[in-house]
């Protein structure tokens, strides 16, 4: 179990919900780190007092220095202050929990430092995954999914051979436009594309959730995860989302790990691994339930999925593409400068503009993620 952690991306949806499992846990929290939102984190530093907190820019550090001069806690900022949130000596892990490409070298330098992992940054193997599992090899840390998908194949997994699995099956809510025409997602509108059905997440893992996105990113972590091929994983499109994922063995058993559509377990099974502790969190009524459905995902319509299983077939750096053409199209759509149609449009025209390398290293993977943010900046934002 974890005893000391640094909590990077701390006001976001996954690293408050951490701090709700940290409170119950017990454990020390050395250091935190937020985007903007410095009157949240500051909130957190006064009741955890952590020893160091980390901003975006320089200006908010200064007005945060400011407001926390009666306190220990140091403030720094930028790229240099995720790196040394992320490689404090006193930390035996790290949960990374920041949204994009930004938590790719703060998670290297701490598995660099010899940090186990609790990662949430789905973006950090989406886009590095074969030189991050290197590397904690290499350094002999874990790295323990907190994504509820991933959490579930990871827990199913254990006392098992990885040699005896068939497949493993992630499932998907479907999002808020299951089943709808190609005619009424043109008319979908932001408001609608944040409400998802089941989970209270960050705006951008929602509107993933709504493409489908969201589950092609997570193919490409449990690839790298569990060190399977991409032709045994599949996504079923599971509604109620109280299965949260399932492997298959060789001899036809399939068993699926199931709970309440919470982040809290995942969150607590990532810190306390291998153990398992006691909580009040909300349990699963079967007598309440209903039935369970499940589906095919469809393709055609929700194009996303189909174009991130063709970016890992792909190899090389094209899921550097994939994900830095979603982040961008996300934030536009965010900013309502395209529409929910127009993502996947960007995302493909990416994909076809961009040199391929089959063995990217890091500087490969962030000058790929520049050119094809400058390649958008040109051809979409006119």
């Amino acid at each position: 179990m974890a005893k000391c952690i640094s909590i990077l991306g701390s006001t976001g949806s996954i690293g408050t919900q951490a701090l709700q499992v940290v409170r119950v846990l017990g454990i020390k929290v050395i250091a935190l780190t937020a985007n903007k939102n410095i009157d949240l984190v500051e909130k957190q530093a006064r009741e955890f007092n952590p020893k160091l907190v980390s901003v975006t820019n320089e200006q908010d550090a200064m007005e945060l220095a400011r407001r926390l001069s009666d306190t220990d806690t140091e403030v720094v900022w930028g790229i240099d202050g995720l790196v040394k949130a992320a490689t404090m000596e006193e930390a035996d892990t790290v949960l990374t929990a920041v949204v994009g490409i930004s938590g790719l070298i703060p998670t290297l330098s701490a598995i660099k430092a010899g940090k186990n992992i609790a990662l949430a940054n789905k973006e950090t193997l989406v886009t590095a995954g074969s030189l991050v599992m290197r590397e904690a090899m290499i350094n002999e840390v874990s790295i323990i999914p907190v994504d509820s998908e991933h959490s579930a194949i990871f827990q199913v997994l254990q006392g098992s051979n990885i040699k005896d699995v068939e497949r493993l099956i992630i499932t998907a809510s479907g999002g808020p436009f299951r089943g709808m025409s190609k005619d009424q997602l043109s008319k979908v509108t932001l408001d609608d594309a944040l409400r998802h059905p089941n989970w209270n997440m960050g705006k951008k893992i929602t509107i993933d959730s709504a493409t489908l996105m969201n589950k092609g990113l997570e193919v490409i972590e449990a690839k790298y995860l569990f060190d399977m091929p991409v032709d045994k994983i599949d996504v079923v499109v599971h509604p109620q989302s109280i299965v949260h994922s399932m492997v298959e063995y060789i001899d036809g058993s399939i068993i699926a790990q199931m709970g309440v559509p919470s982040m809290l377990t995942p969150i607590q099974y990532a810190l306390t691994f291998p153990e398992r502790r006691k909580n009040s969190f909300t349990r699963l009524d079967f007598t309440k339930m209903g039935t369970l459905n499940f589906e095919q995902p469809n393709l055609d319509l929700f194009s996303c999925l189909r174009l991130a299983f063709d970016a890992l077939a792909a190899g090389g750096n094209a899921t550097v593409v994939l994900n830095a053409a979603n982040e961008l199209a996300v934030e536009l759509f965010l900013q309502s400068k395209i529409s929910f149609i127009d993502i996947p449009i960007l995302i493909e025209n990416s994909l076809k503009n961009y040199n391929h390398i089959i063995n990217p290293n890091i500087d490969d993977i962030i000058n790929t993620d520049r050119i094809c943010r400058e390649f958008i900046n040109a051809h979409f934002m006119k």
